[in-house]
């Protein structure tokens, strides 16, 4: 039983938490070290289920959002889904035997060298022009959903932010359609985490309950200002989160 002053700290994280991921993803930045710090003594595999279960209803939310105002290019967003809902079950499955330490390294790197990339160039996510169709584009979208569904079923932090820079980057999406695409993409990876660690006992009901709640919250809050501001504004903040994944990556990789 988990008492009332914890779980009021892990909904108020759970709406920051909701508000980052519905713009930009990294959600997990502010949840996944909030449960732990907070729930010290839980399993790891309770902590991400549960953490799972909360993101998946503000990200559904905001995907509901942002698929009521933005032409959503769901060819690509569809296929990149359906791959990553596989993958991010086969993730969930490789926590208890892929030791997380290995990737942090390389997670570090590609986190520096997106924030370089999309610092440097300043028209990077300013113009929705879709670069590739057919096959092409159901390939790579395969490949896109399948590499980040494994990540965010066996790891997660920053899994978003990384969708929405590789949308931009190898579809030709603006910030504002690639953090759409992602929203709908992260759903099928949380859902499919989620069918691991439910069916399994992984997850906490009372602080599921709340911080999804609280998730959604800050989802409506987040998507309502990127629609309202559009890709200039998605873009600040997914540098601001990147910066921070950055910095977090760092400190565990060499502290």
């Amino acid at each position: 039983m988990i008492e009332t002053l914890p779980l009021a700290m892990l909904g108020i994280a759970a709406l920051f938490a909701g508000f980052i991921d519905a713009v930009v993803g990294g959600g997990g930045l502010i949840q996944l070290p909030a449960l732990f710090s907070i729930l010290p003594k839980e399993v790891p595999a309770t902590l991400f289920g549960t953490n799972k279960i909360a993101s998946v209803f503000g990200t559904s939310n905001a995907a509901y959002r942002y698929i009521r105002r933005v032409n959503m290019p769901w060819r690509a967003t569809l296929s990149a889904a359906a791959a990553a809902f596989v993958f991010s079950y086969i993730g969930a499955m490789s926590v208890a035997w892929l030791p997380r330490d290995l990737l942090r390294p390389m997670i570090l790197i590609l986190l520096i060298a997106s924030a370089i990339y999309t610092f440097w160039r300043k028209d990077f996510g300013s113009v929705h022009r879709p670069q590739h169709g057919g096959v092409r584009e159901f390939f790579y979208a395969l490949l896109l959903g399948a590499a980040i569904g494994f990540y965010d079923g066996f790891f997660g932090p920053g899994a978003g932010s990384f969708l929405i820079f590789l949308f931009i980057r190898f579809f030709g999406f603006d910030f504002l359609h690639a953090s759409a695409a992602a929203k709908v993409v992260n759903i099928a990876t949380n859902v499919a985490a989620i069918g691991y660690f439910l069916p399994n006992g992984f997850y906490l009901p009372a602080a599921a309950v709340v911080m999804a709640t609280a998730n959604v919250l800050g989802s409506f809050l987040g998507a309502h200002l990127a629609l309202r501001h559009g890709s200039g504004f998605v873009r600040r903040v997914f540098l601001g989160v990147v910066s921070a994944l950055i910095l977090k990556f760092a400190w565990d990789t060499f502290a």
